[in-house]
């Protein structure tokens, strides 16, 4: 049972042999990765050394409950121990989002409602913050569009987590965060007590890791260079007004 997990405790110990080589500690965003993989990594390697244990007391107290019949009153406590460890285990062996480990960047955006909508917006990056305060995340405040009564036309926000455990990422509680949020109610603007419903937009991005060093070579880029045509001023037809660059291998453009 649970055969898969022979594989993880090596790779466990592979993962806290590499934590004691000053060279990942050199590069952060390696380091960062490889602290996520191991806090993964520690929390099945734990729950399977409980699994373990558990499995070896039940059979132990089967044992002596065949010559004293006393320990047989043990069996089901350690029964249910065994049931619950063996759960946890099989549960941690779910493959998890990559991802959640991650921190992530949030923005907010004014939809239906006008200026209702946009005083919605602050409400919810509001509430965002003191949830992100309760879980002790850092919080800073990218870009800002302000409405005319103190709203938010546009506001993005990173939000950054104190923990490499994936359970307890930022992406992991936020990612189902995104879509069109509503809400129905007598608005600020709202001078008759009509209630209005206004909608604000949710998006949520994992945030990526720093990229390693790439060179590119200029053999493998295909420029193309456009000009203005028809009638206009005297630059047109002399002036490059567009560029397309095509990377070759991977088809990326520009």
């Amino acid at each position: 049972m649970f055969e898969s997990v022979k594989a993880l405790i090596e790779e466990h110990q592979a993962v806290q042999a590499e934590l004691s080589d000053p060279a990942v500690h050199a590069d952060p965003a390696r380091a960062k990765r490889v602290n996520r993989r191991y806090a993964e990594l520690s929390k099945i390697v734990a729950a399977h050394d409980a699994w373990t244990a558990a499995s070896e007391d039940l059979e132990a107290a089967r044992e002596l409950a065949r010559e004293d019949e006393a320990f047989a009153a043990e069996i089901p406590e350690l029964e249910e121990r065994l049931a619950q460890a063996q759960e946890r285990l099989r549960r941690l062996l779910i493959p998890r989002d990559p991802d959640d480990a991650r921190d992530v960047i949030m923005e907010i955006k004014q939809g239906e409602g006008g200026a209702e909508s946009a005083l919605f917006a602050a409400d919810l990056l509001r509430m965002y913050l003191q949830y992100a305060a309760s879980k002790g995340w850092r919080t800073e405040l990218l870009e800002r569009n302000e409405s005319d009564l103190g709203g938010y036309k546009d506001v993005q926000v990173a939000i950054k987590g104190s923990s490499s455990d994936p359970a307890q990422g930022v992406w992991a509680h936020l990612k189902y965060e995104g879509g069109v949020h509503r809400v129905q109610r007598v608005p600020a603007t709202e001078s008759q007590g009509r209630i209005h419903t206004s909608t604000t937009g949710v998006l949520v991005f994992p945030e990526v890791d720093a990229p390693d060093e790439i060179e590119i070579s200029p053999n493998d880029l295909k420029i193309d260079v456009f000009r203005s045509s028809g009638p206009g001023g005297q630059s047109v037809n002399t002036t490059d007004s567009a560029v397309r660059i095509t990377h070759l291998p991977t088809g990326i453009v520009v």
